[in-house]
């Protein structure tokens, strides 16, 4: 992820995902600090990708899985609260975030990528869109929150189904199931997001942070053993 905040005519404010993996948390962290000050300046934020292959696969999860391998069990243990504690502050940021929050999304959405989308209000997804929570094939569980958000949206069947199988699913069953609240031509998510979010502005911004609030009361919790 790269600094790319900015503001369009449409009242929003977009930031983008960008290739460099090993900043991505930095620069999120940069995000959710910016948010409060967003909050009083724009009505919504798209979050979106600049990335050919898709919204973000999430992190390497081999490398992450072979870099734990070869440390020390307690530094190991250590490390793995400390980024949890790190990446759960961001995600709970954005979506407790007054202002509204929309996943622009295309191509692969996996893994972490897949749990920031589930972080937003609204997920607009491009029709060649996957999902998919890859964790399990490396004996992982996702760790940033899509679990419970999965089951506060769409209930525990769908969550058993995506975190056992660990296959992954298109855009439209993703509309199917209330994942996806609308469906954009390929390569056109971020412009039907726009739009969603010229649309988002034309209300009073308190009642939506109201509703919004009423909607989505969850705060994540970092659960890790010692």
């Amino acid at each position: 992820m790269a600094d790319r905040r900015r503001r369009d005519r449409t009242g929003a404010a977009s930031r983008s995902l960008q290739r460099d993996r090993s900043r991505t948390l930095e620069e999120l962290e940069k995000f959710a600090t910016a948010l409060p000050v967003l909050t009083n300046e724009v009505h919504a934020v798209i979050i979106h990708s600049t990335l050919k292959a898709g919204f973000s696969a999430g992190a390497d999860l081999r490398e992450l899985f072979q870099r734990g391998q070869a440390m020390e069990k307690s530094a190991a243990l250590r490390g793995v609260r400390e980024f949890l504690e790190r990446i759960h502050a961001v995600m709970n940021a954005i979506d407790a975030a007054p202002l509204t929050t929309i996943a622009a999304v295309h191509g692969v959405t996996f893994g972490g990528g897949f749990e920031l989308a589930l972080a937003c209000d609204i997920i607009i997804a491009d029709r060649m869109a996957r999902f998919c929570f890859p964790e399990l094939r490396l004996g992982l569980i996702p760790g940033f929150g899509g679990i419970p958000r999965l089951k506060r949206d769409l209930g525990n069947a769908m969550v058993r189904d995506l975190l056992l199988t660990g296959r992954s699913f298109n855009v439209t069953k993703a509309q199917q199931i209330g994942l996806v609240s609308q469906i954009a031509a390929e390569g056109e998510a971020l412009r039907v997001a726009r739009a969603t979010a010229s649309q988002v502005g034309k209300f009073d911004r308190q009642t939506a942070a109201a509703a919004k609030a009423f909607v989505k009361p969850i705060r994540m919790r970092v659960t890790t053993g010692d």
